[in-house]
């Protein structure tokens, strides 16, 4: 697929519009750079934030059964019913920050039928066992990617400006540690954490398990992230990785989760480096492995709540900051306008 996503651009008279409101200059701190960024996707001096929605991909893998999480594989489709149901926290977090959650099938191993609130993009009933062979096959993969892509291609044709990405799939910690190990060069250790839970026995157990999945797959240093991805990935990393892609292709800001979710934007990124001038680093997750990727992200978090839940919650947690950011710069009055001096 083909991704057309330039850098970002300074809009004149931007950063004095922010400089130019009734405060000491840079005292919003992160706020007047997430203000400053907001308006150079939308090459806005008023930029907007219209029709947010939060996307959350749940997809299965084989790896999951081999010992890889603290949980048995069937509590991705449980979740997925939690989260039609209104009951998980991203349920929770989005209803009450304005956020409309779409619930995506990407690839559970589990037969969910025609769902209210449920869009049906399975591209399989879970990924293969990488422990044995890759993931998932080239064609998979991008079927997957298109699926993402067309989504969030979609959302934006409705006029949707701002989407915050979240994920759920047993044992995709374990793929998102295997991805950052291959895409950063970070040693495995520091990239594999207790995921769901694990304990000191179950950790080592994983550790050993995704060495020896790097040793099967044997893939060179330079190996092309979109192979690496088919090798470990999953589905659901997959289209979050195409829907990234095409978010930023379409100028919309993106709020980026933890993990998971980054693991996927580290393969997008290599296809289009400029992505990140779109995304809103929301949140430091606990696991291990997500320092790395901010630190090859050359990424700033706003949050560290020792969040590692995924589904989104640290994007929908973080989304009332992002609303601050182009509140003030829409609705703070200036030194001009206020009749307050400015600084001598």
């Amino acid at each position: 697929m083909h991704f057309s996503i330039s850098p970002t651009s300074p809009v004149p008279g931007l950063q004095a519009r922010i400089d130019g409101k009734t405060k000491p200059p840079g005292s919003l701190g992160q706020l007047e750079r997430l203000a400053l960024q907001i308006g150079q996707i939308q090459q806005s001096l008023t930029p907007r934030l219209d029709h947010p929605h939060l996307l959350v991909f749940a997809g299965d893998h084989g790896a999951a059964r081999a010992g890889v999480s603290a949980y048995p594989q069937e509590v991705t489709w449980q979740m997925v019913e939690n989260f039609l149901a209104g009951g998980a926290a991203i349920n929770v977090f989005a209803r009450h920050n304005g956020l409309r959650l779409r619930v995506i099938d990407a690839g559970v191993a589990h037969d969910f039928g025609s769902r209210d609130g449920l869009i049906d993009a399975k591209i399989a009933f879970g990924t293969r066992n990488y422990l044995e062979q890759a993931a998932m096959s080239a064609a998979e993969r991008d079927a997957a990617l298109t699926r993402g892509a067309d989504l969030v291609r979609r959302l934006a044709e409705d006029g949707c400006r701002v989407i915050g990405f979240g994920e759920m799939g047993i044992g995709n910690t374990a793929a998102a540690s295997l991805l950052t190990h291959h895409l950063t060069g970070t040693p495995l250790a520091d990239c594999v954490g207790r995921g769901t839970g694990l304990d000191d026995t179950g950790l080592a157990r994983k550790r050993a398990l995704l060495a020896k999945a790097v040793a099967r797959a044997a893939l060179p240093a330079d190996a092309d992230a979109l192979v690496a991805l088919a090798e470990f990935g999953g589905f659901e990393i997959a289209m979050l990785c195409a829907a990234l892609l095409a978010g930023a292709e379409r100028r919309m800001v993106l709020l980026i989760d933890g993990f998971i979710v980054t693991s996927a934007l580290l393969v997008a990124a290599r296809i289009a480096p400029a992505i990140t001038d779109y995304c809103v680093f929301c949140h430091r997750s606990a696991e291990p492995g997500h320092l790395a990727q901010l630190r090859a992200l050359q990424a700033r978090p706003l949050l560290d709540l020792d969040l590692r839940l995924g589904e989104g919650t640290g994007a929908a947690l973080a989304w009332p900051l992002v609303r601050a950011a182009v509140a003030f710069l829409d609705e703070m009055a200036s030194f001009e306008s206020a009749g307050v001096s400015g600084q001598a």
